[in-house]
């Protein structure tokens, strides 16, 4: 672990927000590292990796699924993840559904917005298609949406990090007036002190806490 990196990161996110580990491409003993020092929420983007991980590093670690998820790949990281923060359409969430009921599970799941729309060719649902399918899934059983995720723009211009951001808080509290959500996961290693200024309460670091 980068030590110095970690206590500048826990004091800037204080006690109410939920720090998510990027742990793709780290080995074990990385992720150990984190561990040892009490977190236990850590995100991996690739099925076939967080499954190899998951089967030797310790139970009691919440897997979050942070990547796109392919509809062919739910029944495999079912039995390992504690939540899914991509789910990007209905089509998804009926898969979902129907796996986890097939596992005899309910699966906290985040929807995930694309908000930086200059960034082409990336995932996530437009903001017109929310109360779709956040009316679909108050159906189902077996998936409970807690909340949304979205990313920054890929851009050095904070102005307009801040502006998605502030987009993504303002989707999340009209949201929050119909549904039952909670969580606000927005922020990586370059951007997360701008979406705590908006109101994030989960940020996804791994880059920062891994590399010098």
């Amino acid at each position: 672990m980068i030590r110095e990196h970690y206590d500048t990161v826990k004091q800037n996110i204080g006690k109410d927000t939920s720090l998510c580990i990027v742990s793709k491409h780290r080995t074990p003993e990385e992720i150990l590292s984190y561990y040892e020092q009490g977190e236990r929420i850590f995100g991996e983007n690739r099925a076939e990796e967080l499954i190899r991980k998951a089967e030797v590093l310790p139970s009691d670690i919440q897997w979050h699924f942070i990547g796109h998820l392919q509809r062919n790949k739910v029944r495999r990281i079912l039995p390992f993840v504690s939540m899914i923060q991509s789910l990007d359409g209905i089509a998804l969430a009926d898969v979902i559904e129907k796996e986890a009921a097939r596992a005899g599970r309910i699966i906290p799941v985040l929807a995930e917005f694309h908000l930086a729309t200059e960034d082409t060719g990336k995932s996530g649902l437009d903001v017109k298609d929310a109360d779709a399918l956040f009316a679909h899934c108050a159906k189902l059983k077996h998936v409970r949406i807690d909340g949304i995720m979205a990313m920054g723009p890929h851009t050095d211009n904070r102005d307009r990090i801040r502006e998605v951001f502030t987009q993504g808080r303002e989707l999340f509290d009209t949201l929050k007036k119909t549904y039952d959500i909670h969580i606000l996961s927005m922020g990586m290693s370059d951007d997360y002190t701008e979406a705590l200024a908006c109101g994030s309460n989960m940020v996804r670091i791994g880059t920062y806490l891994f590399e010098k």
